[in-house]
């Protein structure tokens, strides 16, 4: 502190200054240059527009998720689980229980334990892998944007690296002002280009991640409701009237 107050305090950095210089970086690059970090825009705000919607849709699933499973474990009959399971729309395990359940209905015409369970485990498996396929939708699109940013950053860093050796052919000699647009070029290009594959990366780890975790759930319910239906007592005949 008293270093810095001997020397007027000029030791402290600017903020200004650097948004200055990178500004000042940014209104001399060319129009390839440009393009690349126009493109690599776009990619970022699509990157966070699927980041923060799965980010949404996972954790209103798991929510809903946890509520129907308690619900489907307390209750007694299987049509007051039908009866809820518009309520809890957004969680997987409620969409495999719709499909299982109207299988059932068609198979045993809605009460009784039902004759095989081939065809209410061939229905819950499909709507296993329909409730995962769903939850992994537009992930493609962010482990594409996390593979493809940094090179298309290096493309821009190439292009530069070109136009610095182009300004210093011209100038013929190497003076720091012939080559520094080019190089300007290709730092923010490089920048730009991890900037946008960094998220996009991590977000798609945890997401894979959360996604294994509902598939593990989806599999432990589809075995839970297929055991409760093979547990259902079988239908009490009723005496003929005399």
């Amino acid at each position: 502190m008293f270093l810095f107050q001997a020397d007027g305090g000029t030791g402290i950095p600017q903020p200004t200054q650097g948004f200055s210089a990178l500004a000042e970086m940014l209104s001399n690059i060319g129009p390839i240059a440009v393009g690349v970090l126009v493109l690599l825009l776009l990619a970022s705000l699509y990157s966070w527009t699927v980041i923060f919607g799965k980010w949404s849709t996972f954790r209103t699933a798991t929510v809903q998720s946890r509520k129907f499973v308690r619900a489907f474990r307390k209750a007694t009959r299987l049509q007051e689980i039908a009866a809820l399971t518009s309520e809890y729309s957004a969680s997987p395990l409620a969409q495999v229980f719709e499909d299982v359940y109207e299988t059932y209905r068609r198979v045993t015409g809605g009460s009784g334990p039902p004759r095989s369970l081939t065809p209410l485990e061939r229905t819950a498996q499909t709507a296993a892998n329909e409730a995962v396929t769903a939850l992994e939708r537009r992930m493609t699109w962010l482990a594409t944007i996390g593979s493809v940013s940094p090179f298309v950053g290096l493309f821009g860093t190439v292009m530069g690296v070109v136009d610095a050796f182009h300004g210093l052919g011209q100038a013929g000699t190497a003076t720091l002002r012939a080559v520094a647009p080019g190089i300007a070029e290709a730092l923010i290009t490089t920048a730009a280009g991890l900037f946008v594959a960094v998220p996009a990366v991590v977000a798609y780890n945890q997401f894979t991640s959360r996604i294994r975790v509902f598939a593990a759930a989806i599999d432990d319910f589809c075995r839970e409701l297929l055991n409760s239906l093979e547990e259902i007592p079988p239908r009490t005949q009723q005496p003929p009237r005399a």
